[in-house]
């Protein structure tokens, strides 16, 4: 098992390449070239690697064999160039290599804005060691893809692209040696961009936005992400079917979503073997359709194999959850999540080109002269290849099932970027995003992804100072002038900026890898300045009219934006106190480091002076303002990172751990708001009886605060309690073995079902199995078991110095635990302070704030011990074996 180097995206010069494209001066919106070029090789290469990019995105091929699909997210300024690997694929005698390209033009959640452009340096190997170098140039031809038209509509304004393909244009086997290329192939115009930058740096005209980058600021990376595999999931029998019936022209529901069709269950499909049978329909205003389950939520290409008439339209839909035995069997939500062909005279395939995240997959059929036979229905499942298989499993099937859920989250989020969700918008965040980091490096071994997605997320600061919240996404960008102009509620958020940099922290203290804070760190500083100029004269961060960005926290926790101060600031003085600090003097800045650690004390300081609450000993979101709202208003996140950065004045966090501990997500007012909004009237009634708590909790993705903070001071009881009376039993987690964004989620609705809020699993590695490190790479680290009454617990903790194996079992007095430590780790194990000392362990002192005794672990050596049950309300003697 390996612990994969954390790197950040090195400059590349591809030369002698040239950026190409369609001869042409304008290029639409969604526009797709088709690239080939001819190789007449006289023996096969031993190996055949390079590098390949685009703008937009992607699709290559070699010999008429799919390879693989990209780039990522990445910034425009900065685009990634990917490795390619062509060695398995290339032959003795005639090859062709292919690229499907898809220009944007017009911006994506995941794309900012670009010029069009494709470029490839390959180099092959032969026996001997002859090298020979492919590259592209006018030596290649090009097609205008009509089969795809060129200026198709958008979807919505997170996604570019609204497929739809016409199989009679598309010159099939294009990239198979026999295709005869007519006149439509012309010579690959070649672009004024050097091979060492992006084509925005091309004097191709940009039509659209007239937008164009200095070339000093501009540079090809290497992807220094892993590389992705992909296989075929193909659906099983239909689980529904019926007629849909068209008042109006279709098109009038797909593209203005007029309410024109009446839909009716009833069998309309023969089974044929593993097929089925659509009888013919040619009337336009009649259609059918087949409703198809996968087993799991996944991310890939979904796709329709199926023998249908030429002119027969086969619109393809997706959703990530479905009731069958619902109202609502038609899946076309909001999103627009469809795609659509015109097929040709016998066999058809459409694939979408761009990946989506379903669960469920429709197949609509209408025009049809004859019947229609549908072959196979499915997704391309693109999938990340981690260095290491994680390993959980815990002795408790619900918990297990939830772990399993994140897993697999883990798995649709990870797409050569760390993804927020897997189907609505796909974008980078922090924040909310912050346990996925962790979940990569500890269950995978993998911080590949969180150095790229440090630089490209960082590399979105705008010239004031603050960054853009999502990165790259055009949407963002966007919302600057929209904010000037009061044309929309939110802008950029400034506390994701905040999580930014402590992310940055955590990546930098868990692999000791300095390489993408080195460039991340002077951006880091200017945004420091922003706030730090932004600050009212009591000292403290506004949240309230603040021009452009604005200040989020979470969307359930406050009933007033100006409630969201306290927490906000409170966030702020741990970047200036904590992080930035240890990042400085990582660089060796030790001026930098004192500087922040000041601004720091001094945000907390004036936190402290408004919203600390003496009498009760912890800060209280509205103390200014509670005679004039004639109530006290408390929020998770306030409390919970006073508490886990030792914010409190003199040490006070009973209180605050108190509080946190004594509400359950389900008597929070999102869950009152829930009933009511379901029509629940009696139970809200009887819920709002009992009155209003005062403390506030956050939606789920921001519940790792809570628990961190609930596990730090040992009430891991609460934090198990509720995995498994709210997470393992959230629908998400029983039908689609993913994590969704809300507590309740319906199915047919527009819920995200498929979202970053892996929590449990950060959790169950740091807290709940307690393992942290202590120096920068692990090498010291703690181990603090707090496993209360699970059966058993097994997992493998990677870290930059190997892996950490630990496992546990219940017994009467506790649980047994086994541990593995690899060497160069100097690890402690805590337990709590009541408890005997195990034999043959050095005690370490006792941390009075956490109430745990520490022990040195033999190096490089096996332990096992019996540790205490850590229920809050048990107390059990320990037991060394």
């Amino acid at each position: 098992m390996a612990y994969s180097k954390s790197i950040c995206g090195r400059a590349l010069d591809l030369a002698p390449a040239r950026w190409i494209w369609f001869p042409s001066a304008r290029t639409l919106p969604n526009t797709f070239v088709l690239f080939r070029k001819t190789l007449t090789l006289k023996q096969r290469p031993r190996r055949a690697t390079g590098w390949v990019s685009a703008d937009s995105r992607y699709l290559f091929s070699a010999n008429g064999a799919r390879v693989q699909w990209g780039p990522s997210c990445c910034d425009p300024r900065t685009l990634d160039a990917d490795p390619l690997d062509l060695t398995e694929h290339l032959r003795e005698g005639k090859n062709v290599l292919g690229a499907q390209v898809l220009y944007f033009g017009q911006g994506d959640g995941t794309y900012v804005a670009g010029k069009p452009g494709f470029l490839l340096n390959l180099e092959l190997e032969y026996a001997g060691g002859r090298r020979e170098l492919i590259t592209t140039n006018s030596d290649w031809s090009a097609y205008l893809d009509r089969s795809r038209r060129p200026g198709q509509y958008r979807r919505w304004y997170l996604r570019a692209l609204q497929e739809e393909f016409d199989a009679r244009l598309f010159p099939h086997g294009w990239d198979e040696p026999a295709f005869k290329p007519g006149a439509e192939w012309l010579p690959a115009m070649e672009l004024s961009a050097p091979a060492d930058k992006p084509p925005l740096c091309s004097d191709y005209p940009d039509s659209l936005t007239d937008m164009t980058a200095e070339a000093g600021a501009c540079r090809i990376v290497a992807r220094e992400a892993g590389p992705m595999r992909e296989e075929l999931v193909r659906a099983g029998a239909p689980v529904e079917q019926g007629r849909v019936l068209w008042s109006r022209d279709p098109n009038d529901w797909f593209e203005m979503r007029t309410p024109c069709f009446e839909i009716r269950k009833a069998p309309v499909s023969q089974a044929r073997g593993e097929a089925w049978v659509l009888p013919a329909n040619p009337d336009a205003r009649t259609g059918h359709f087949l409703t198809f389950e996968l087993p799991e939520q996944i991310t890939g290409f979904p796709f329709v194999e199926l023998d249908a008439p030429a002119g027969a339209v086969v619109e393809l839909l997706w959703q990530e959850a479905h009731d069958p035995a619902g109202k609502r069997a038609w899946l076309d939500t909001h999103f627009h999540f469809w795609a659509r062909m015109t097929c040709r005279e016998g066999k058809n395939r459409i694939e979408t080109f761009d990946f989506e995240c379903p669960r469920w997959l429709q197949v609509h059929v209408r025009n049809a002269t004859r019947s229609v036979t549908v072959k196979s229905v499915g997704v391309r499942r693109r999938m990340y290849v981690w260095p290491n298989e994680p390993r959980v499993r815990c002795g408790e099937p619900a918990l297990q099932r939830l772990f399993e859920a994140c897993l697999n989250t883990l798995n649709n989020n990870a797409q050569g970027a760390i993804q927020s969700d897997g189907a609505r918008e796909r974008q980078q965040y922090s924040g909310d995003g912050m346990a996925q980091m962790h979940s990569h490096r500890y269950a995978f071994g993998e911080p590949r992804l969180t150095a790229r997605y440090l630089r490209t997320m960082s590399s979105g600061i705008t010239s004031a100072g603050y960054f853009l919240d999502a990165w790259p996404a055009m949407d963002r960008m966007i919302r600057i002038p929209e904010r000037e102009l009061n044309f929309a509620p939110w802008g950029p958020l400034l506390d994701i900026g905040v999580c930014l940099v402590i992310d940055a922290w955590h990546h930098y203290f868990e692999t000791a890898a300095l390489d993408p804070i080195r460039e991340t760190y002077p951006r880091f500083v200017r945004f420091a300045a922003y706030l730090e100029n932004l600050r009212t004269p009591e000292g403290l961060l506004p949240v309230e009219d603040l021009g452009v960005p604005v200040v989020w926290m979470d969307h359930y926790a406050y009933k007033r934006q100006r409630h969201k101060q306290c927490a906000f600031t409170l966030l702020a003085a741990i970047m200036f106190s904590h992080a930035l600090p240890r990042l400085a003097k990582a660089m060796g800045l030790r001026a930098d480091a004192k500087r922040f650690t000041a601004i720091g004390r001094s945000l907390l300081k004036a936190v402290t002076h408004k919203y600390w609450d003496a009498k009760r000993g912890l800060f209280v979101a509205n103390r200014p303002w509670q005679h004039e709202e004639k109530e006290t208003r408390l929020d998770d996140l306030s409390l919970a990172f006073s508490a886990l950065y030792g914010l409190c004045p003199r040490g006070q966090t009973e209180p605050s751990i108190a509080a946190l501990a004594a509400l359950s997500p389900k008597q929070s007012p999102y869950f009152l708001n829930t009933l009511l909004k379901a029509n629940d009237v009696e139970n809200a009634k009887r819920k709002h009886a009992n009155g209003e708590p005062e403390l506030s909790l956050s939606y789920p993705p921001n519940q790792r605060w809570r628990y961190e903070a609930l596990a730090q001071f040992g009430r891991a009881d609460v934090v198990l309690r509720e995995w498994r009376e709210l997470w393992a039993k959230m629908p998400s987690v029983l039908l689609n073995k993913t994590i969704a964004e809300e507590w309740t989620h319906e199915p047919d609705s527009i819920k995200q079902w498929n979202h970053n809020g892996v929590n449990p699993l950060s959790v169950l590695f740091m807290d709940i199995a307690g393992i942290r490190p202590l120096e920068p790479g692990f090498r010291r680290c703690r181990i603090r078991p707090q496993l209360g009454n699970l059966p058993s617990l097994e997992l493998t903790s990677h870290t930059p110095r190997g892996p950490i194996q630990f496992s546990a079992k219940r017994q009467a007095s506790g649980h047994r635990l086994h541990l593995e430590i690899p060497k160069g780790i100097d690890a402690e194990l805590w337990l709590p302070g009541a408890t005997d000392a195990p034999s043959g362990l050095k005690p370490l002192g006792r941390n009075k704030k956490m109430d745990v005794c520490r022990y040195r672990l033999p190096k490089n050596a096996r332990f096992e011990s019996v540790v205490p049950r850590s229920d809050k309300n048990l107390s059990v003697r320990t037991a060394y074996c």
